[in-house]
């Protein structure tokens, strides 16, 4: 029997470690599928919509480090791996994306379903080529898969469907290809600086993101010897919350006030493997020092005095012998003071209000905290679920937290659950969905049952996009659109074959979802949260003010006036006005 293309893409696959490809059959893809079938030692996970099939393969890279898969046919099926693969891109996990194509000798004659996806994805990848030869197809595949796993990003292999069954030489073997791990820091002079500027400072605080993965220990030493209070990024909680006697929270949107102080009064902020995108909470007047792998992310959102390229663990072994350990406390002891007090007001937030209804969705998330796994893998949908999820998961160096916190797109949770059970079978793995995004990939709840992917989905049913209403207030409109005819969540889940509850009351609470994780299968569980539950910012800018009373006035106006009661009554607004 002839060796073909798609052979040598299951072998090299293999030799890369991959266990599993997400997808959606077609026929320009038969080639592929077909020769997974043969193969039968990799994993065909079939899924309801090709976004799905991206997101997966996130969820896995992002959780195991290595290289991850997804397929889908030519035209609309490869189209709609985009905003999976854009996110993969983001959050820089290394995906490789087979995009198959229509036959190679009707390129660019206006073929049916023909679109050109080497060029559609440039923008969201890292390598993006059409193999349209079979004489050259090995050293494109392996040139794919290397670039995907070095710069730990998307790779897209547009294949037409003749050269996935085209006959291959024998001989041609494939490559065994896994990530590299190179000793990256600065120069010794550049160092030098960093310690000087460093240890001439009075008041440093450090501000930690995702390039910390791997160097907890390190970024604690560091602000051991500075005396520096460690805010981090929400892609940063995972590797630097936990054990950390100098972690005072996070900073930006999602964060709260200590994180915010912590940067607002150091004299140098030392950025570690972070690209915090909120030029308004960066320190005005501070010196900064930024390390980060990537010599081109650095300086993107405020002025850097030295900038060090490196990998944080490697630059700050570096580093550390080099510091003078600092004696003054004064500047951590305050960060830390306003860290327990912001933490006691947030916690007091999430509480059962004595079993009132709708229920506050922060003692959703403070319950789901309570009763999940010392190592659950917890993935929150974009838009408020992300801000409960950020302020009330608790991080302990075995859990994890993988969203899309950098393309920020709706629906994220399940299919990135979907990978991470997947890949990860006898771990817990927990969604907090929003009812936006849970009904805009409703269907991959089938994928759940299918499958027999054990993924717990919580859902926040508010009846609203939340986090949009917020942002229409902030900038002064009164809210449109925005509401949610939603169905019994619950009830769909039950007629697809999951375990369904639906919880009105906080009483009924901590009883569904300890049924719900007990459960041997996929369970949803629906919570009727509060609409008008203020997720605010620990700084709130003049023309938020203004938003927000322009929003007061024009709902009056518009005959809304219940809507601001309802507003009043929020916990989160009780408080604020106090």
């Amino acid at each position: 029997m002839a060796r073909t293309v798609s052979d040598l893409i299951i072998e090299s696959l293999k030799a890369a470690g991959v266990r599993r490809v997400y997808g959606l059959p077609g026929d320009s893809l038969n080639g592929l599928t077909d020769a997974l079938r043969k193969d039968g030692t990799l994993t065909w996970q079939h899924v309801r919509h090709e976004e799905a099939a991206a997101f997966a393969a996130v969820g896995e890279a992002s959780l195991t480090g290595g290289l991850a898969v997804c397929a889908a046919s030519c035209g609309p099926g490869n189209l709609h791996l985009i905003n999976g693969l854009y996110d993969a891109y983001r959050s820089r996990v290394p995906v490789l994306a087979i995009a198959a194509h229509i036959p190679s000798a009707e390129i660019g004659g206006n073929y049916f379903q023909e679109t050109h996806p080497q060029e559609l994805y440039r923008e969201c990848s890292v390598f993006s080529e059409l193999a349209g030869n079979p004489d050259q197809f090995p050293y494109i595949l392996d040139i794919a898969v290397r670039t995907a796993v070095e710069k730990r990003g998307v790779s897209v292999l547009v294949i037409p469907g003749d050269v996935l069954t085209a006959s291959i030489d024998r001989d041609t073997r494939a490559s065994v290809i896994r990530a590299t791990a190179p000793v990256a820091r600065p120069s010794d002079t550049e160092l030098d600086t960093a310690a000087d500027i460093l240890n001439r400072s009075e008041r440093v605080t450090i501000l930690a993101g995702a390039g910390c993965a791997g160097a907890h220990d390190q970024v604690v030493s560091l602000a051991a010897a500075l005396q520096a209070p460690v805010v981090h990024a929400l892609r940063g909680k995972d590797y630097v919350e936990y054990d950390n006697p100098y972690d005072v929270g996070m900073t930006g949107l999602l964060g709260f006030s200590s994180g915010y102080r912590a940067m607002e009064n150091c004299d140098t902020l030392l950025m570690l493997g972070t690209d915090f995108p909120y030029r308004q909470f960066y320190p005005e007047d501070a010196r900064v020092v930024q390390v980060d792998i990537r010599g081109e992310q650095i300086g993107r959102r405020t002025r850097v005095d030295l900038p060090l390229v490196g990998t944080v663990r490697d630059t700050a072994d570096a580093l550390l012998p080099r510091l003078n350990p600092k004696t003054d406390t004064r500047h951590v002891d305050r960060m830390r003071q306003h860290y327990a007090k912001a933490r006691k007001s947030l916690d007091e937030l999430a509480v059962n209000d004595h079993n009132r209804t709708p229920m506050h969705p922060q003692y959703v998330a403070r319950v789901i905290n309570e009763l999940a796994a010392d190592d659950a893998v917890f993935l929150p949908d974009v838009g408020t679920p992300v801000v409960w999820a950020s302020r009330y998961l608790t991080m302990n160096g075995r859990r994890r937290l993988v969203g899309s916190f950098t393309h920020g797109t709706m629906a994220n949770a399940v299919p990135q659950a979907i990978g991470v059970q997947a890949s990860h079978p006898g771990r817990q793995v927990i969604t907090l969905s929003g009812d936006g995004g849970i009904a805009m990939m409703l269907g991959d709840l089938i994928t759940l049952k299918q499958l027999n992917l054990p993924v717990k989905v919580v859902v926040f049913n508010n009846s609203a996009l939340s986090f949009v209403e917020l942002e229409m207030k902030a900038a002064g409109y009164v809210t449109f659109g925005t509401g949610l005819d939603n169905p019994d969540f619950a009830g769909v889940a039950q007629s697809l074959g999951l375990h369904g509850r639906r919880v009105e009351r906080p009483d009924d609470l901590k009883a569904a979802l300890q049924t719900a994780l007990d459960h041997d299968g996929p369970a949803l569980v629906e919570v009727l949260t509060a609409r008008q539950e203020l997720s605010m910012p620990p700084t709130i800018t003049k023309e938020q003010l203004t938003g927000f009373a322009l929003y007061a006035t024009r709902t009056i106006l518009s005959g809304r006036g219940d809507e601001l009661l309802d507003l009043a009554t929020t916990n989160v607004t009780r408080r604020l006005l106090s």
